[in-house]
């Protein structure tokens, strides 16, 4: 009787193991570092150009110097706020997962039976592939938004060579 649990649990696993899973991020190519050299050098440029105008009495000039800076600063945070957003992908013999995470954390998530799910793409011919979707029955999601053209179709290939695998029997 042992026997045959065991092997009941073994093929649990089995269906329950990933054969394909993706985590994407939005790309940030300045990192930390160079977030503060960027500033750093924003900030002694705006100096260095708004001094002969403070010497000269025109002080303001500084100020909308000062603004742009500011400008800058409020640019950049946002756009890390935003990179902190993320998609994850899973697909088991038995289970296609997709779980959506904002910048705020904000989760939504979508299950598909992957036997009746299919990837679409939308490709120009000019930029490459521009959109990605997982359809099953009447539902659709985009997913990949945040990669390149060159990243999605990468990502479209190793994708859809699992989904075939999983559709194939495993």
């Amino acid at each position: 009787m042992a026997g045959s649990k065991a092997t009941f649990e073994d093929e649990t696993d089995r269906f329950e193991k990933p054969i394909f899973s993706a985590v994407i991020r939005p790309h940030r190519s300045l990192g930390p570092q160079g977030f503060r050299i960027v500033m750093a050098l924003v900030c002694l440029t705006s100096i260095a150009a708004s001094l002969p105008f403070v010497i000269m009495g025109f002080w303001p000039v500084a100020g909308f110097f000062g603004l742009d800076l500011l400008g800058l600063f409020i640019a950049f945070r946002l756009s890390y706020r935003q990179g902190r957003a993320f998609e994850f992908l899973e697909l088991t013999p038995i289970r296609l997962l997709l779980r959506k995470v904002s910048d705020r954390g904000e989760m939504h998530e979508w299950q598909f039976n992957p036997l009746w799910t299919r990837l679409d793409r939308e490709v120009d011919d000019e930029f490459g592939l521009q959109r990605l979707a997982l359809t099953s029955r009447n539902q659709q999601v985009v997913i990949a938004r945040d990669l390149s053209p060159e990243e999605r179709e990468t990502f479209a290939d190793a994708f859809s060579r699992a989904l075939s695998e999983v559709k194939r029997g495993y």
